[in-house]
């Protein structure tokens, strides 16, 4: 759920200062592309944008169209869509490892940023064909 917790004050609180300068970047590149104010869902991911879902259940919430977190291990890129979709290109992006719906990389040099804007804008494309 998204929360009143302040952006700035968490993304202070990463100890590590690369991370730190990595998730900065990310939130600049994020709410350019989405032209949307970083808000925290939870108490620690930076969420953008925001979309309404359903489920054939009957489930339904809102949630954010892309965000990130900075975790012990990677940062994690939430891109909110099955990542082994077809409008999904991950050639030339550079180190990096995916699951279902994230995308975690180690620093933010270690992957190509162009190729990075374009696949989570394609991400949001998807999700945003998909709910709307």
């Amino acid at each position: 759920q998204k929360t009143n917790y302040n952006v700035a004050l968490f993304l202070s609180s990463v100890e590590e200062g690369q991370k730190r300068e990595d998730c900065q970047s990310l939130l600049e590149m994020m709410q350019e592309i989405t032209q949307a104010p970083p808000n925290m869902w939870g108490t620690s991911i930076v969420g953008f944008g925001e979309y309404h879902y359903k489920y054939k259940s009957g489930r339904e919430g809102d949630w954010f169209l892309t965000g990130f977190a900075p975790r012990k291990q990677a940062l994690t890129l939430y891109l909110m869509c099955d990542l082994s979709h077809d409008g999904l290109d991950f050639n030339g992006l550079g180190k990096y490892k995916k699951g279902k719906g994230c995308l975690y990389i180690k620093r933010l040099s270690d992957v190509n940023k162009d190729v990075l804007k374009r696949i989570i804008k394609d991400s949001i494309k998807i999700i945003e064909q998909k709910y709307s």
